[in-house]
């Protein structure tokens, strides 16, 4: 009987090295800018009691949380009943009380209440770790994916806001992206509209519509939001709001004409006008910053600021978001603490990157020289100078004594090593060694200090 063929789990994938040096290039460089920051790293378990998880995604996704079964026997617990119906949401509570991680943010409100006496406010914390959904896999989505967050806690200051702004504008100018917007908006803002045309009940109808303003068009707008019960009056005043023009300051003061009657729009025009007045201290390397009042990423999440970040160099979906949310802790009785965090969206970054070849080339991440000898008295020659070469920090490895010279040579060529010692009888009477760089084709005799100094060094 044929063996089985081994693959995957649907929906996820293996890193090679070539990819892992890639990924690891993008999550060092962001990591560093967060720690820059102040910010600090933590991690939480792969899996959380389910009683954490579900509820806090809705409706939709409870249905894309990953359960674990429970170990043992775990259907001779459920009632003989239960089991007839063939029903299993009757019997998820009974056979399963953890499952997978849906993100990194609620995991993060669950740490800050249980860690709470221990942890300094405001609490600046990154993570990237991997977080799983059932979803239906395609090109781009997986079930298995990593997320890159940072979030603060405990202060209501919109110098967060401005520091993100910053985070995202170092650590993507560190990546070698070029041309990128930072796109910000505020719920209040979005709140003041609704307000304003006498429809506050429908803020996610009004939102969802302008949100399609660039797709369909302020036709494609009116149209839907005709569908909604918006009336033509409310069309007239929307209008000027949904085509502001001009730069940030402008469009500001436009909007505080437009939302002169709401207060909480109001508010939100002094939110944003506050982060743009933190940003003057700052010089950005590479980044737009564009107010956009069609933005309205996680409306029933967020509570003030939001942002998106966007790619001007390759067709792409967002590469980052964000924003504050007043209540993060409250789902776990812990009230009244607020947060702002933002995501970098890795594996679109990784995306880009690939598609501008900004990646630093791999060479400099693999082993620097390989020591070939021709015998196995060769080999013992060697060994006390492959651990003078480890010990000056050098990547070395020594090919096991055995194989054919071109067969060693083969293998430096396939990993990308770059230069090769070649160790053979003449070698080892004279102490001047065969160095090799496999470039260029070059060789010379040097001796073990020559090459360690000159491998140490670069």
């Amino acid at each position: 009987m044929a063996a089985n063929k081994p693959s995957t789990p649907k929906g996820t994938r293996d890193f090679s090295p070539t990819e892992m040096v890639k990924r690891n290039h993008i999550f060092d460089t962001i990591k560093s800018v967060f720690r820059k920051y102040g910010y600090q790293q933590i991690e939480t378990p792969a899996m959380e009691n389910l009683s954490t998880l579900m509820g806090k995604y809705g409706d939709e996704g409870d249905k894309l949380i990953f359960k674990i079964l429970n170990s043992g026997d775990y259907l001779s617990k459920v009632d003989a009943e239960k089991l007839t119906t063939h029903n299993s949401q009757l019997i998820t509570k009974d056979i399963s009380e953890k499952a997978l991680r849906y993100d990194l943010t609620v995991p993060f409100a669950r740490y800050v209440v249980m860690h709470q006496h221990e942890i300094t406010m405001p609490f600046k914390r990154f993570q990237v770790q991997p977080v799983w959904r059932a979803d239906r896999p395609q090109k781009g989505r997986y079930r298995e994916f990593y997320q890159c967050d940072a979030d603060v806690v405990g202060s209501d200051s919109l110098l967060n806001e401005a520091e993100f702004i910053l985070i995202y504008d170092e650590a993507l100018s560190n990546l070698g992206l070029k041309d990128f917007t930072i796109k910000i908006n505020n719920r209040k803002i979005l709140s003041g509209i609704a307000e304003v045309i006498d429809k506050p009940d429908q803020i996610i109808d009004l939102t969802v519509a302008i949100d399609k303003l660039d797709k369909i068009g302020l036709d494609g707008v009116i149209k839907e939001l005709n569908e909604k019960g918006f009336t033509d009056a409310d069309i007239r005043k929307l209008k000027p709001v949904i085509l502001l023009e001009g730069s940030n300051i402008e469009k500001l003061e436009s909007l505080r004409k437009a939302l002169s009657t709401s207060t909480v729009g109001l508010k939100g025009c002094d939110e944003i006008e506050s982060i743009f007045k933190y940003l003057e201290s700052f010089k950005l390397i590479r980044a737009t910053v564009e107010l956009d009042i069609t933005l309205a990423r996680g409306l029933n999440y967020y509570t003030g600021a939001i942002f998106e970040v966007k790619t001007n160099e390759v067709a792409m979906g967002s590469i980052g978001g964000g924003g504050r949310y007043d209540d993060l802790t409250g789902m776990f009785g812990l009230k009244g603490l607020t947060g702002a965090g933002i995501s970098f969206g890795a594996d679109r970054i990784y995306d880009v990157m690939d598609e501008l070849k900004l990646f630093p080339d791999a060479a400099g991440q693999t082993t620097q020289v390989l020591i070939c000898c021709f015998d196995k008295d060769g080999e013992t020659y060697a060994l006390p100078f492959l651990q003078q070469l480890r010990s000056r920090e050098v990547r070395a490895e020594l090919y096991p004594a055995g194989a054919k010279i071109k067969k060693q040579l083969d293998y430096a060529n396939d990993k990308l090593i770059p230069y090769v010692i070649v160790i053979g009888s003449d070698e080892m009477e004279s102490g001047m060694l065969t160095f090799k760089n496999m470039l260029t084709g070059e060789q010379e005799k040097l001796s073990t200090e020559m090459i360690v100094a000159m491998l140490s060094e670069g």
